[in-house]
C-alpha cells in the first residue's frame, strides 16, 4: 500500500508563487476548508429526501430536489456530444460534477451492483468537487465534469460497451471525475523550477498526475465509499493507472503502442489488460477533447485554458523565472496555441481513436477538430496581417472579424 496525500496538503495557487512552497495551508485556513465542506455536505443531506425517510430504491431520490427542472432535461441527453457542461454547471448552482457523475453510476446501475452507500458516494463527489480550485479558469470541476461526459460517451461506443465490465465502467467514470484533483493551475515544469515541495515528493515525474491519484485515494479511504469491496486496493491501483495516463509528456509512449495494436489488429478486448490499455486511451482522449466539441464549446475552453497559460505566464515573468512554453501572451496568442496543440497533439491521438473506433461519433469528433483549425487558422492569419500593418488586434475584434 502507499499513503494518500492529505486533502489541503496542496496549497492554492495564489498572486504569489512563493505560496507553492508551503507544505500547507496556514493553520486559520484549514479549519476554514473543513468547516465549508461540512456545512455544505449538511444542505446537500438535509434537502435530500433520503433523510426524510424516502424509499432507497432509487437512486435519483437523493438528487430529486437539488435538481431544476432543465438540468433534469439536459441529463436526458447526457450521451449527447453537443452537451453544454458550461449550461448544465450553471443550471446545478455550480454542482455539475457531482449531479453528472452521481447519475452516471446510477445509469449504468453500478450503485446497485456494486451496492454503493449511496451517502457515502454522495459526500465522496461533493469532496471530489470542493477540492477542485473554482478561481483556476481551466483545471476546474467544470472540465472534469467535460471530461466525465466525454468518458460517457466514449464508453457507449459500440466495441467499448460490447466488452468493457460494469468495473472497468466505474474505474473510467472516476478516474475521469478525479484525473486533475486538486490541480494548483501550473504545470509540472513550473512545480520544479520553484522547488515545489510535490516535485520533489514525486522526483519530478507525473508530478501532477500522482499528486491527483493519491488525491483521489485520500477521499475513497476518508469517505470509505469501497469499504464494501474485497478488490478496494485493486481499485485503487487501477485508478492509478488510469489517471498517470493523462500525463502529456508521455503522449507519444501511449499513441506508439496505440498505434502498434492497430497496424497488428491485436486488440482483445476479452483481455484485461487490454480493456485497461483501452480505457486509458479513451480517458487521454476524453481529457484533451475540447479541440473536437462544436465551435461555441471547444472556443470557450481554448480561452480558459491560455488564460490559465498566461497567468502562469505573468506569475514567472514578475519572479524572474523563465517563461514556461505557451504561457507569454506577448508571444503567444489563442490561435496559435490552438493550432500548435491540434496539430502536434490533438490530431494524432483521435486519427488512432477513428481507427480503433470507426464510428459516426469518431468522424463528428474529427470534423468539429477540422472546423475548428480552420477557424483559428483563420484567426492567426488576421493577426499576422495586422502586425505587418502595425496594427493592434485583440482576439475578440480577430474573432469577430472571422465571423464576419
Amino acid at each position: 500500500g502507499f499513503e494518500p496525500e492529505r486533502r489541503g496538503s496542496h496549497p492554492y495557487l495564489g498572486v504569489d508563487f512563493r505560496t507553492l512552497h508551503s507544505r500547507a495551508e496556514s493553520a486559520g485556513t484549514i479549519p476554514a476548508r473543513r468547516i465549508q465542506r461540512l456545512f455544505s455536505f449538511q444542505r446537500h443531506l438535509l434537502s435530500s429526501r433520503l433523510l426524510r425517510g424516502a424509499p432507497h430504491l432509487n437512486p435519483l431520490h437523493i438528487l430529486d430536489e437539488d435538481y431544476c427542472g432543465q438540468a433534469k432535461c439536459m441529463l436526458e441527453k447526457v450521451g449527447s456530444w453537443n452537451f453544454d457542461i458550461f449550461l448544465f454547471d450553471r443550471l446545478t448552482n455550480g454542482n455539475g460534477l457531482v449531479f453528472l457523475t452521481f447519475n452516471l453510476l446510477n445509469q449504468y446501475g453500478l450503485i446497485e451492483l456494486f451496492q454503493l452507500d449511496m451517502v457515502k458516494l454522495r459526500r465522496f463527489l461533493v469532496l471530489v468537487q470542493e477540492d477542485y480550485h473554482n478561481q483556476n479558469p481551466y483545471h476546474n470541476a467544470v472540465h472534469a465534469a467535460d471530461v466525465t461526459q466525454a468518458m460517457h460517451c466514449y464508453l457507449r461506443e459500440p466495441k467499448l460497451a460490447e466488452s468493457l465490465t460494469s468495473f472497468d465502467i466505474l474505474l473510467g467514470l472516476l478516474a475521469a471525475a478525479t484525473h486533475d484533483l486538486d490541480h494548483p493551475g501550473v504545470n509540472q515544469p513550473f512545480l520544479i523550477k520553484t522547488n515545489h515541495y510535490l516535485a520533489a515528493l514525486y522526483r519530478n515525474t507525473s508530478v501532477l498526475e500522482n499528486h491527483h491519484w493519491r488525491s483521489a485515494v485520500g477521499l475513497l479511504r476518508e469517505t470509505e465509499l469501497f469499504s464494501n469491496l474485497p478488490a478496494e486496493d485493486s481499485i485503487e491501483r487501477q485508478l492509478g493507472s488510469l489517471i498517470l495516463a493523462t500525463d502529456i509528456s508521455r503522449q507519444n509512449e501511449y499513441l506508439s503502442r496505440f498505434r502498434t495494436h492497430l497496424d497488428e489488429n491485436d486488440l482483445c478486448l476479452g483481455n484485461a489488460s487490454h480493456r485497461h490499455f483501452v480505457l486509458q486511451m479513451a480517458l487521454k482522449c476524453a481529457d484533451i477533447c475540447n479541440p473536437c466539441r462544436p465551435w461555441e464549446l471547444s472556443k470557450q475552453w481554448s480561452e480558459k485554458v491560455t488564460e490559465e497559460f498566461f497567468h502562469q505566464g505573468d506569475i514567472e515573468k514578475k519572479h524572474k523565472l523563465e517563461i514556461s512554453p505557451l504561457c507569454d501572451s506577448e508571444a503567444n496568442t489563442i490561435a496559435s496555441v490552438q493550432i500548435g496543440f491540434m496539430t502536434y497533439v490533438v490530431e494524432p491521438l483521435f486519427a488512432e481513436w477513428a481507427r480503433f473506433s470507426d464510428t459516426r461519433l469518431s468522424q463528428t469528433m474529427l470534423g468539429h477538430l477540422g472546423l475548428n483549425k480552420a477557424s483559428w487558422s483563420a484567426m492567426e492569419a488576421l493577426y499576422k496581417s495586422h502586425n505587418n500593418d502595425k496594427q493592434t488586434l485583440t482576439d475578440t475584434q480577430a474573432l469577430k472579424q472571422c465571423q464576419n
